[in-house]
């Protein structure tokens, strides 16, 4: 998901998307345990995403300060 996407949000829908990115996360955790997961660079996809929805969101707290 790109940053231009992510800022045209608002927070309810960041944290909307923070979730179900938190979900897929554990979820490809799980599968890599349980060795059924064959692209492994989707983990860090989404730990990238998490990161980019966290910072949006940081910069949207600080607007408002």
């Amino acid at each position: 998901m790109k940053t231009s996407e992510l800022r045209a949000m608002d927070k309810a829908q960041l944290d909307k998307e923070l979730g179900s990115l938190l979900k897929a996360q554990f979820s490809l955790r799980m599968q890599k345990a349980t060795q059924q997961l064959t692209n492994t660079s989707q983990i860090m996809k989404v730990r990238r995403d998490i990161a980019r929805v966290k910072t949006v969101l940081a910069e949207k707290a600080k607007d408002l300060k």
